[in-house]
């Protein structure tokens, strides 16, 4: 299915029917973007010799061709996904009856039908459409990479891989594939994530303005969530939001707990905003603004967490000296630590996710110029009755990191 395309900043919007721009609409090079991240994943293949890849993750088929259609349904069903070689066409296979989604991006040179062998959406059939789907991709490996039979697939099943191995293919994990080539951003890609950001903070804003007594964990939680989807915003990864003694282990969901006075609230925002961007910070309120004494003492402990770790971050430090130079977490707080202290950030969470001394980090890699990272911390002690938790979201530049969260911390 080829396609006469007009161009558009999102194949889910009609220009016919939008009243009112996005955020920076205007400022962003959709066609660098596009172009930038593609070939950003052909170098990455042609660096390791692999014909080509094969993406289902959503977010690496939204990184690569920028287009999208039910995101997290098919984060969990085998129904979309694209064929990319380093030389030759780009292949979606889209959805049933989607391929008009896409029909304007430029970089993708044919739009078929997806053959899923999905228990789901086949049943008993699965045997059948995996010879149908094995046999596409014979024919393209052929047609496409010749005599290379190396094959990048990020995300499959058993039976998929099964199936590749048995047609005479090397499968290589294309998850580090994709980790790579998106860790480096383009200018577009920045803009687009102070886009997001903007959002974000928008929202935070509200949380921090209606924050009160008596109401839900839930309801100050949707008040984030509705302003990024009004936004063009598109999901947001966790539901993290606790308050008073929930804030303490970390890692709870928002649930209906109503909130006390003087109680803290913590929260990751981990939202996926407008162009498909990640704004993730956290952030700590207290019910009535005013912090008493062992709340100022674990907010001032994660604030000097984040200030010594971002101070040490420039481009060409590797990750094992940042480890072995970060900020002590005392005894009494390690139990209860986050589990990293930096990882990279982009279209979501990404490489790298550096950890704790005690912890496996990636012991080869590096800061590098260009990378956008979150510094983490979780303050709360081991028994204790409230945990602070602060993030803030940077961009490596040439001499250190430039801040792209603004909202401002609490004052305590």
């Amino acid at each position: 299915m080829k396609f006469n395309r007009k161009i558009l900043p999102d194949s889910n919007y009609s220009s016919k029917f939008i009243s009112k721009k996005r955020l920076h609409e205007d400022e962003i090079d959709f066609d660098l973007l596009r172009s930038y991240r593609l070939d950003r994943v052909k170098k990455e293949l042609a660096k390791r010799d692999i014909g080509a890849c094969i993406l289902f993750d959503p977010v690496n088929v939204r990184y690569a061709l920028d287009t999208t259609n039910m995101s997290i349904y098919n984060m969990h069903n085998l129904t979309r996904y694209c064929f990319i070689p380093v030389s030759g066409p780009v292949i979606l296979y889209e959805y049933f009856n989607c391929g008009h989604l896409a029909k304007h991006l430029t970089l993708i040179d044919e739009i078929r039908q997806g053959i899923t062998w999905d228990y789901f959406s086949v049943g008993d059939q699965v045997e059948n459409q995996l010879k149908k789907w094995t046999g596409e991709v014979e024919n393209l490996m052929n047609l496409h990479c010749g005599k290379n039979k190396q094959l990048a697939v990020d995300v499959s099943n058993g039976p998929g891989i099964l199936a590749l191995n048995k047609i005479g293919l090397k499968i290589i994990e294309g998850k580090e594939i994709l980790e790579q080539a998106r860790k480096i951003k383009s200018k577009e890609e920045i803009q687009c994530m102070k886009a997001s950001m903007e959002v974000c903070e928008k929202g935070v804003r509200l949380m921090g303005k209606e924050l009160k007594a008596g109401m839900t964990e839930n309801e100050l939680w949707a008040l984030l969530h509705k302003t990024n989807i009004e936004s063009g915003g598109e999901w947001i990864e966790g539901r993290i939001l606790s308050s008073g003694p929930r804030t303490n282990p970390w890692m709870q969901e928002a649930s209906n707990r109503i909130i006390q006075q003087n109680e803290i609230v913590s929260f990751d925002t981990d939202m996926v905003g407008p162009y498909g961007y990640c704004a993730d910070i956290s952030r700590a309120f207290v019910e009535g603004h005013k912090f008493n004494s062992e709340q100022k003492k674990i907010y001032q402990m994660a604030i000097d967490h984040i200030h010594h770790n971002a101070e040490l971050i420039k481009p060409g430090l590797s990750f094992k000296e940042f480890v072995a130079k970060s900020w002590v977490l005392p005894e009494a707080y390690y139990g209860n630590r986050y589990p990293c202290i930096v990882h990279g950030i982009g279209l979501c969470d990404e490489w790298p996710m550096v950890k704790y001394p005690t912890e496996v980090t990636d012991e080869k890699g590096q800061f590098e110029k260009d990378m956008t990272i979150t510094v983490e911390s979780y303050i709360g002690e081991v028994g204790g009755e409230e945990g602070v938790k602060l993030e803030q979201q940077y961009l490596i530049k040439e001499n250190g990191l430039e801040l792209l969260s603004h909202h401002p911390l609490e004052k305590i």
